[in-house]
């Protein structure tokens, strides 16, 4: 398929400014010279009129970009039409492409056909595709380092550092009888063993990158009538959920996106914690207690005029739970300083007293969580399924009782981690092999 010529429109679909189409394949340069005469200088905007082939029909007024391969996105000769930006203007020149013999890109394409011309691996693929659908600007950072090819970068570095591990186990394996060091064999366990812990720290690690791409949730637990769909309205600003004195008004979840400290969470009202005998509120409730489980943070609210009860009390007492313990109403009475052993944070969500502390602290925390810092992590699901092949691998290693069976746990290693990036290679074991041992002098 990259024999074909391609085009799409880059920019968004509808009424607007400026429309741009990209060309990209063997025959840009062709439909460049039929509709606008002349191919322009490469990476020099140039002001053309746009025709129709096969009437000579002028389509538009328009810049014309030209990107000879191999520099240019794709690696191949590629071309952009700014133009104006009315469907009717769009859909002509896309006719008049068609005719040329450009059809019209699937999706992904372009970033494919990048990848496939070595332009990019597949980790930078991944988050230019992260960096599109970017919300908040922690994401976009996470998203413009993987696509910059810092994650790239570094699972290459491990792979090279597995090939030159191999290497050695190879010749170790082939050319016993040459004057190679005496602790060749004992050196690659080492090594590999050093890789192992890095790949493992990296994984333990990368949780919090994962739940930065994918976002976080925050769920509010609390009985009945203590304001949490208040709280949920005025954290996020708007009347997302129905309030009402009458208890047992949330049945469903009710959830809404923030951007807290520049961290995407999903803040989650559910049902209040009581016995139920209405069926359908004890659906919700059992839904309540199932995103609970899933949360990041347990916002387990109380209000300040009512005695906590023990369905709420009980999760502040798991051992395992991660709470932000909020009193609600403190406008209507004195909050107590603790509550299940725990500090807490006093609010009035119907006054808006407390909740600007509350905000940063619920900031803080998705900080925290979503690992907003400059180091570089996994993001997807299948990068950690790699990563824990390879680590699997080179734990055999050690366990091996002959070399040969050593090899074959490093290189499965390096095929787990070549998957990543979409480069698998044995070429660069031979080169190692006879370039750092000079074997065959």
């Amino acid at each position: 398929m990259t024999g074909d010529t391609i085009f799409a429109l880059a920019s968004g679909a509808g009424r607007a400014a400026i429309a741009v189409v990209r060309i990209s394949g063997p025959r840009a340069g062709a439909v460049v010279q039929a509709m606008a005469r002349r191919v322009p200088a490469p990476r020099l905007a140039t002001v053309r009129r746009l025709r129709d082939p096969r009437t000579s029909e002028v389509l538009d007024e328009a810049l014309v970009l030209w990107f000879p391969g191999p520099a240019s996105y794709t690696g191949e000769d590629s071309a952009e039409f700014h133009l104006h930006g009315g469907r009717a203007v769009v859909a002509a020149v896309a006719d008049a492409l068609v005719s040329v013999g450009a059809r019209p890109a699937e999706p992904g394409e372009f970033t494919r056909r990048a990848f496939l011309h070595g332009r990019l691996d597949l980790t930078a693929a991944e988050g230019i595709a992260d960096l599109i659908d970017a919300e908040t600007e922690a994401q976009r950072r996470q998203a413009l380092r993987q696509s910059g090819g810092a994650l790239g970068h570094l699972y290459a570095s491990w792979a090279a550092r597995l090939t030159r591990i191999l290497a050695r186990q190879e010749a170790f394996i082939e050319f016993e009888e040459e004057d190679l060091p005496e602790d060749l064999d004992a050196r690659v366990g080492v090594e590999a063993a050093m890789l192992r812990d890095e790949i493992g720290a990296h994984l333990a690690a990368s949780d919090r990158s994962e739940r930065l791409r994918e976002g976080l949730v925050f769920a509010i637990l609390g009985a009945p009538n203590v304001g949490k769909s208040s709280l949920l309205n005025a954290l996020a600003g708007r009347e997302a959920a129905i309030v009402s004195a009458r208890a047992g008004t949330t049945r469903d979840l009710v959830e809404v996106v923030l951007d807290l400290g520049g961290a995407p969470v999903v803040l989650a009202d559910t049902a209040g914690l009581r016995e139920s005998a209405d069926e359908i509120e004890a659906e919700g409730i059992r839904r309540a207690l199932r995103r609970a489980e899933e949360a990041s943070l347990l916002i387990t609210v109380f209000a300040a005029n009512q005695e906590p009860d023990d369905a709420t009390l009980r999760i502040l007492q798991r051992p395992d739970s991660s709470c932000l313990v909020v009193v609600n109403k403190c406008d209507l009475a004195a909050p107590p300083a603790r509550l299940g052993g725990q500090e807490i944070l006093a609010v009035a969500a119907q006054t808006g007293e407390g909740l600007e502390v509350l905000r940063s602290r619920l900031a803080e925390l998705a900080a925290d969580r979503a690992g907003l810092t400059a180091a570089v992590g996994l993001t997807r699901p299948r990068h950690r399924a790699a990563l824990e092949e390879a680590v699997h691998w080179l734990d055999d290693l050690s366990a091996a009782p002959l070399p040969e069976m050593r090899a074959e746990a490093l290189r499965a290693a390096l095929a787990a981690i070549g998957r990543i990036t979409g480069r698998v290679g044995v070429e660069a074991i031979l080169d190692l092999v006879f370039g750092e041992f000079c074997i065959g002098k």
